[in-house]
């Protein structure tokens, strides 16, 4: 006879066989009841705070608000399940959907769908391409004023929904008794969130408040702007279609560029909310799987209406607050999320505006890096300057730029703190009677290659020089260049000069470009000093 199943041991079994990772913090054992509870009360949570996004970024990008929905719930569906980093979450953004409003305006939706499709692929490359391993090159102070930035750019976000369309469609702030109650539901729905899990953690603090606060809307007949204001959550489910658009060059070269730019700052803020979420969950690695799975889905969410999307820092660390830490928290939210649009929109659509407000202030609070304003005292000046620069540009500007302009300063910084360490001690050479050696100390690049050069003194040094690397490395072009001309300057005394204690990487570098003459057979573990003479005029032929 068989043994009967309980539904919930049942899928507990199907979670436990998908291998779905669990939070490090926990011990790692099977999946238990209490685990599953708290994975699905997050992605409920989280999908409740979805709907007024995806519905407002609908409106920033000019389509349809079920263009939004969709995304949220293709692209989270598909990034949950095949994502790097299990508890993110991801869906329709406003660092994309300002980017589409323009191509929307001068062409269509339809042309929308085909970028999608074609931002998709190259993220699907980046992916293969294993590029995502360069958001490593990120700097922890550009880290701090992404997270800073974003933090605000959320609070900013959410002060758009105290606002109205009057009579002549304009927009303006609303007032009298309704904005009033928002304000005291907003701090109602904050104080709950905080307030609960010190008495309880049965169910997520966030989901309590949103339930609560609609309760009392409801009950106290209050008349505040609700999810139903915005537009209708109900549809049905999405429809398969290819873009309607010429397939043709003429069409490339318009959506290519846009397709870029949305792969790029969608990759972009993918990679940095990992990163952010591994710090809290303590997991590492998974970048390139993130660009694979971004990239899956925004090829896949194309073909059906959707508007595309990324990850979602606010939705993600609502996730992790309240407990989501697994694959199913992510699936659990996309499958909430299609359940509102096919059979709950009625209900979804009661929910006020202001406590979806309330929960994203409370985001705010939890994202902003507020330890960082005590380190911008102790750290050095200029990771302070790109923390702060980080920030303000992307409140400003957008993400991808912000990124971009803050590793090109730190890159830029750094360079210059490098070259101005470049040091050489002279004195006279053991091994080779009446030598002179400099034994140079710090990386020769371009940033250096000039302060090199100042280091010498071909006109009073002996006629044998030697420059001794065991304390720096050879690094580009400007390096060898800078070697050539010191050369070259004491070849005008009739001196020469043989460089000592290369590396392998060094020395490779170095014969490639036929710098270096071998003087005597080379030890293959570098721990003799073998000396080298120089090829004169390597790069003036």
């Amino acid at each position: 006879m068989k043994k009967n199943v309980s539904p919930s041991k049942a899928m507990l079994h199907l979670a436990n066989s998908l291998n779905f990772e669990l939070p490090s913090s926990l011990p790692k054992k099977r999946l238990s009841i209490s685990l599953f509870r708290v994975e699905i009360l997050s992605g409920l949570t989280v999908a409740l705070a979805l709907v007024p996004e995806a519905i407002a970024f609908a409106f920033v990008a000019g389509v349809a608000p079920l263009s939004g929905l969709y995304a949220a719930f293709i692209v989270g569906l598909i990034t949950a399940v095949f994502g790097g980093r299990p508890g993110m979450i991801s869906g329709a953004t406003g660092a994309l959907a300002v980017v589409m409003v323009s191509l929307v305006m001068d062409h269509g939706a339809e042309y929308l769908f085909a970028t999608v499709v074609l931002m998709g692929i190259l993220q699907l490359i980046a992916g293969a391409l294993k590029l995502g391993k360069f958001i490593r090159m990120v700097p922890e102070s550009v880290m701090l004023g992404f997270v800073n930035g974003l933090a605000i750019v959320i609070g900013l976000a959410q002060l758009s929904q105290f606002k109205t369309v009057d009579e002549l469609g304009n927009l303006v702030w609303i007032s009298g008794d309704v904005l009033i109650y928002s304000i005291i539901f907003v701090l109602l729905t904050m104080f709950i969130i905080w307030f609960l899990p010190k008495v309880t953690k049965i169910v997520p603090s966030t989901l309590a408040a949103i339930l609560l606060t609609t309760v009392l809307v409801i009950s106290l007949k209050i008349d505040i702007p609700s999810v139903g204001d915005l537009a209708s959550v109900k549809g049905g489910l999405p429809d398969f279609s290819i873009p309607s658009v010429p397939y043709n060059l003429e069409t490339l070269k318009i959506i290519f560029p846009y397709a870029l730019i949305l792969a790029t700052i969608g990759l972009i803020e993918s990679l940095l909310t990992l990163n952010l979420v591994g710090e809290i969950t303590n997991k590492r690695g998974g970048a390139s799987q993130e660009c694979l799975a971004q990239g899956l889905a925004n090829s896949v969410t194309g073909f059906f209406g959707g508007m595309g999307g990324c990850a979602m820092i606010g939705q993600s660390m609502i996730n992790v607050r309240s407990g989501g830490r697994t694959r199913i928290a992510g699936i659990a939210a996309a499958l909430f999320l299609l359940t509102f649009i096919l059979y709950t929109s009625s209900y979804i659509e009661m929910i006020p505006i202001a406590a979806l407000v309330g929960v994203m202030f409370m985001v705010v609070i939890g994202t902003f890096a507020w330890n960082s304003i005590k380190f911008l005292r102790v750290v050095p000046r200029s990771d302070a300057l790109v923390t702060i620069l980080v920030t303000v540009v992307t409140v400003l500007e957008d993400l991808a730029v912000a990124v971009i302009v803050g590793v090109i300063v730190s890159a830029l910084v750094y360079a210059w703190k490098t070259a101005s360490r470049i040091r050489a001690t002279e004195r006279p050479s053991k091994s080779d009677k009446g030598a002179k050696v400099y034994e140079i100390e710090g990386p020769l690049f371009f940033s250096s290659a000039n302060s090199f050069l100042e280091l010498f003194n071909p006109e009073k040094d002996p006629k044998n020089i030697i420059i001794d690397f065991a304390k720096s490395r050879v690094i580009d072009q400007s390096a060898l260049k800078a070697i050539e001309d010191i050369a070259q300057k004491y070849d005008g005394f009739g001196k020469k000069i043989k460089l000592r204690h290369l590396s392998k990487d060094c020395h490779k570098l170095l014969s490639k470009t036929g710098q270096l003459v071998v003087d005597s057979d080379d030890d293959p573990d570098y721990s003799l000093a073998v000396d080298y003479g120089v090829n004169l005029k390597i790069f003036n032929k």
